[in-house]
């Protein structure tokens, strides 16, 4: 594989958001906020019969999608920001972008652009800082 400036990482996607798993995060964060689990008291919200997916989950997605890509512990830094909330049942993709490669020590790393995707709409977006697995060819930007 030839990493590039301006390659696209290959897609995470989600099918499914499924409210069962957001009410066992809840209980394991012990996040008492109902949003996450209580669908009924979403109605006042707007969101009737509808929850909220947390927020870590959500980073979870685009996690996958880096560590799917260049391995299990290429990750350095990720930062992002939430811009609109994930319900139950929404179909996401994590999507990201090559913006930038560099040595940092003996390590190739690419920086990147990422987001998390839910039918156009940009619910999560950031920068992630991945090492890039030994051995990887990295080259010039391609020409888009």
């Amino acid at each position: 594989m030839n990493v590039r400036v301006g390659d696209d990482i290959p897609p995470w996607e989600m099918e499914r958001v499924d409210p069962a798993r957001m009410k066992t995060m809840a209980a394991i964060l012990r996040d008492p906020y109902s949003v996450h689990w209580d669908a009924a008291g979403n109605a006042a919200l707007g969101l009737p019969g509808r929850v909220i997916n947390q927020g870590p989950l959500n980073l979870g997605y685009v996690t996958n999608m880096l560590l799917a890509w260049a391995g299990p512990s290429c990750v350095r830094r990720l930062t992002v920001s939430f811009a609109n909330p994930v319900l139950d049942s929404d179909r996401v993709v994590a999507r990201g972008r090559v913006t930038a490669l560099h040595m940092e020590g003996h390590e190739q790393r690419a920086t990147c652009e990422v987001w998390l995707d839910r039918e156009g709409e940009i619910v999560v977006s950031g920068s992630a800082v991945v090492a890039l697995p030994a051995g990887q060819s990295t080259s010039a930007p391609r020409a888009r």
